[in-house]
């Protein structure tokens, strides 16, 4: 819309300049969700005919015919007009490119009288996901999910230290190389370590690398990790499995963001972005004195929550889609209904990763094109052991419970320990310790 056009509209025409200040697409909304004008950005990828035919914002970016509040969504314009002030929400817009998830920001914009007349409202994209079938980028669009995406959206272009927390299975790595791929560091390197494999006598060599005849079997310079994450991320997989006499070095690098090479009297400089995950419950491990309460004051400015997958049950199809593009095994393959139900009356208690072992197991016996209901042997899904495990309705501490358990299915388990620990969503080197254990705690040793 030309200023002319606005003046004759009655808007005025710093208003209508004001748009052409944001790069993102951008439009002036009435307060009945009549678009009235819009910047260069936003014409370039829907056109004129939104602000000339005065169509409602929910009509273009949904497809609705009432507002996103009516439709089962968050609605940033009627927030905006309640509150008077600046609202940011996660949506999934229709676009000629298909549909993307947006951050949509509204602000209330002051009429000749002083009082709110206009809606300004920005739409970012955001590539940290994708709102179809993707062969390599998180997928979905439940609101679990779309809350999870706000929060990395506007995590990502900071260095804030970032906490991961879900269940197993829940894709916490892929959360994290999604915010590094989107951030300012994007052009250096992601580093994961997977702590819970790291032994004591490991963990600091692994971390900050040695120096040649540091120890016994130092037979040349070691890089570390820290080191390799240089200009770039470096991500903490299950935090929480780090040993205490640990934490204190760790918590000293990131106090100082300095480090030496074991077997070294120079320091050095660190330059990394952290991100950090766990599936535990590190304020009860601070509780119980199992986690510095600093260390976890440090690494956790800004905690992000990952849905566990039964509250994603509408992520379901997208992600079922997707899982099969990115399967060797599964190329061409689909499911059929029955198979569908059937993965739908499913608790996945290992997530997306028990998903994805049920969806390649059964390409895998599938001979045809389609996977069908008895191809997924749901009866071998991992699933909560209800008989030898819990005795009657006894409480027992979540410890002996889950020795209980491992105990039971490592005896009964057909597949070898590589197997083992991927169905049960945990490295093979955690899986040995836990076994180990076992082996130590039983009553004959």
């Amino acid at each position: 819309m030309s200023k002319t056009d606005a003046a004759a509209g009655g808007i005025p025409p710093e208003a209508v300049a004001l748009l052409e200040v944001y790069q993102e697409p951008a439009v002036l909304l009435g307060l009945d969700y009549r678009i009235l004008a819009a910047n260069t950005a936003y014409t370039k990828i829907f056109g004129d005919t939104p602000v000339t035919g005065r169509r409602r914002c929910f009509e273009v970016s949904h497809g609705y015919d009432v507002p996103c509040d009516q439709a089962g969504e968050e609605c940033p314009l009627r927030a905006t007009v309640a509150s008077g002030q600046i609202t940011r929400v996660m949506h999934v817009h229709h676009t000629p490119h298909g549909e993307e998830h947006v951050d949509v920001e509204t602000r209330p914009v002051a009429g000749a009288n002083g009082q709110m007349r206009y809606i300004l409202e920005i739409m970012r994209p955001t590539r940290l996901a994708s709102a179809e079938p993707s062969a390599d980028r998180l997928v979905g669009r439940s609101p679990p999910f779309l809350r999870m995406l706000e929060l990395m959206h506007r995590a990502a272009p900071s260095d804030a230290a970032v906490l991961l927390l879900g269940e197993t299975g829940t894709g916490k790595e892929m959360v994290a190389q999604a915010i590094h791929e989107s951030s300012p560091r994007a052009d250096g390197p992601f580093v994961p370590v997977e702590c819970a494999g790291l032994t004591e006598s490991l963990f600091e060599s692994e971390l900050f690398g040695h120096e040649k005849g540091a120890f016994t079997g130092a037979n040349s310079l070691k890089t570390g990790l820290v080191e390799s994450a240089r200009g770039g991320t470096l991500f903490l997989d299950e935090v929480g499995d780090i040993p205490m006499s640990m934490q204190v070095k760790l918590l000293r690098l990131l106090e100082t963001g300095r480090f030496r090479r074991v077997g070294s009297t120079a320091s050095l400089e660190a330059d990394f972005r952290l991100i950090c995950a766990t599936h535990r419950d590190l304020k009860a491990q601070v509780a119980a004195g199992e986690f510095r309460l600093d260390l976890y004051f440090r690494i956790s400015v800004f905690p992000i929550p990952l849905p566990p997958l039964r509250q994603r049950r509408d992520d379901l199809p997208l992600l079922v889609q997707a899982l099969l593009r990115r399967l060797r095994s599964a190329r061409g393959k689909r499911l059929t209904r029955a198979a569908f139900t059937a993965l739908q009356q499913m608790d996945f208690p290992g997530n997306i990763r028990e998903l994805r072992n049920v969806l390649e197991r059964a390409s895998l016996i599938a001979d045809g094109d389609a996977i069908d209901a008895p191809d997924l042997a749901l009866e071998l899904a991992f699933q909560p052991a209800r008989d030898g495990c819990l005795p009657g309705d006894d409480v027992v501490p979540l410890a002996e419970l889950e020795q209980r358990y491992l105990a039971r299915v490592a005896a009964d388990f057909p597949g070898d320990r590589e197997e083992l620990a991927r169905k049960l969503g945990i490295s093979e080197r955690t899986l040995y310790r836990k076994l180990q254990r076992i082996e130590r705690d039983r009553p004959d040793h």
